[in-house]
């Protein structure tokens, strides 16, 4: 089996992103990118698929509006979507890749999009934290 792991540090490090942390054993890395809104993104490798996430903000108001404004917004999003954490306190955006063909503008796109979003909607993500 090929070794994931180093593929996907190879790409994280051509991307230009920050390596904050890595866990060889469980596969997993802790990744920055400032300029591009991402901070504290968790990057597992959890064959065959590859996770990314990254907590976006703590949800202040869970009504049925802004769950609502939440699921109309993930259709906009070109890669991964807004989801819940499991206690659904937070926010958080999640996409996944399949690892076995995953290349380097794939993930590229994944972080692309997280920047996108971050840019577009984040008048939109402070009023719902608020």
């Amino acid at each position: 089996m090929k070794n994931y792991f180093a593929i996907v540090k190879d790409y994280l490090l051509e991307l230009e992103c920050n390596i904050l942390s890595e866990d060889q054993s469980d596969e997993v890395f802790i990744i920055e990118k400032e300029e591009d809104g991402i901070q504290n993104m968790v990057v597992a490798c959890a064959f065959p698929i590859l996770i990314l996430e990254q907590q976006l903000f703590k949800l202040v108001d869970a009504s049925q509006e802004t769950l609502r404004e939440l699921l109309k917004k993930n259709r906009d999003i070109i890669h991964g979507a807004f989801c819940l954490d499991d206690d659904g306190s937070h926010v958080i955006f999640r996409d996944t890749l399949a690892l076995e063909n995953l290349d380097l503008n794939e993930l590229e796109g994944s972080l692309n999009s997280l920047s996108l979003l971050l840019s577009e909607y984040s008048e939109q993500m402070i009023q719902f934290s608020k």
